[in-house]
């Protein structure tokens, strides 16, 4: 029987943290399915479409891996959907754990058969969070050093046409 989970996130954008945390996945389930949550409540820099399709270029070389988007609906219901056993969580620092502790308990009362995985990133990306990589990006900072080429490219995109549209 294959071990399958989800990672869900709203990966705005997807940074070499959450990375991190997939390829820490990979080394313990069979299939992880990298789910982007479309959230009305957050104010994304990127489409839903454009998440996808970097997510899909950085992951191109992996196996096991697929990329969907939940657009509405419970986690715990989508997670039962695709047969999933387990939700992949990143948690950099104790004031993620204590949401992620919730949502979890949350989870595990809406669908007892799925069991939430907590995996720390490198310590090298704890401080990386996708809002301060956005910011800095957006003001001219390099953050190269935090996100795939791909998504390096995508955020210099935004931030011309940021600047063009307020010449």
């Amino acid at each position: 029987m294959k071990r399958n989970a989800i990672y869900p996130g709203t990966f705005d954008p997807f940074t070499n943290g959450h990375l991190d945390v997939l390829e820490r996945a990979l080394n313990i389930f069979d299939e992880v399915t990298v789910v982007i949550a479309e959230n009305n409540q957050k104010n994304a820099l990127f489409s839903v479409e454009e998440r996808q399709t970097m997510i899909e270029e950085i992951i191109s070389e992996y196996r096991g891996v697929d990329v969907r988007v939940l657009h509405s609906g419970l986690l715990a219901d989508y997670a039962r959907q695709l047969g999933a056993t387990a939700i992949i969580r990143g948690v950099r620092q104790v004031k993620d754990f204590e949401y992620e502790f919730q949502m979890s308990l949350l989870n595990r009362h809406l669908y007892p058969e799925v069991t939430t995985v907590f995996l720390m990133p490198n310590v090298k990306y704890t401080y990386v969070a996708s809002s301060i990589i956005r910011e800095v990006a957006m003001l001219g900072g390099d953050v190269s050093k935090f996100v795939h080429p791909c998504v390096m490219e995508m955020l210099n995109g935004k931030r011309e046409n940021l600047h063009q549209n307020k010449s």
